[in-house]
């Protein structure tokens, strides 16, 4: 299993290639092969799952209800934005040109690694969504982990 953590800040080419770090790249497992399932994340941002992650949510979406509304809306939001990312020779994956118009990213973008996952961030929206919390990080870490 994956464990993704830590932040770069890397350059997107004009082609929309972006390296991944060592260190993320080293959290991968080697089921994986190399691949990752890129889509339309959270908050703003684009999703990576390496492939064995993936396959993982692909099994929980197959059990899913299509006959309920908003089951199909969510598949269909999510599974319109998919594609898979294979790591070239110089250990980039390219991100889909729709993706990166849809979230923003152009030059400089932030790769967060997210336990089963990473995201691609511009900068200056993570920034933003970052410092747009009204709580403090130690209340939201207390509520999230009395949760357990």
């Amino acid at each position: 299993m994956a464990f993704f953590k830590g932040q770069e800040t890397y350059s997107i080419d004009s082609k929309n290639r972006v390296a991944i770090p060592v260190k993320m790249r080293k959290a991968m497992s080697e089921e994986a092969e190399d691949t990752f399932n890129v889509t339309l994340g959270s908050e703003g941002c684009i999703a990576a799952y390496p492939m064995d992650e993936w396959k993982k949510y692909q099994d929980k979406f197959s059990h899913l209800n299509q006959f309920n509304e908003k089951t199909r809306f969510f598949l269909r939001t999510l599974l319109q934005w998919s594609e898979d990312a294979v790591l070239d020779g110089q250990q980039r994956i390219l991100l889909p040109k729709q993706l990166t118009e849809q979230t923003g990213i152009k030059g400089k973008i932030l790769i967060v690694g997210m336990i089963d996952h990473l995201e691609f961030w511009d900068p200056e929206k993570y920034s933003d969504y970052m410092n747009g919390h009204n709580q403090t990080y130690e209340s939201v870490a207390a509520e999230v982990m009395s949760a357990e």
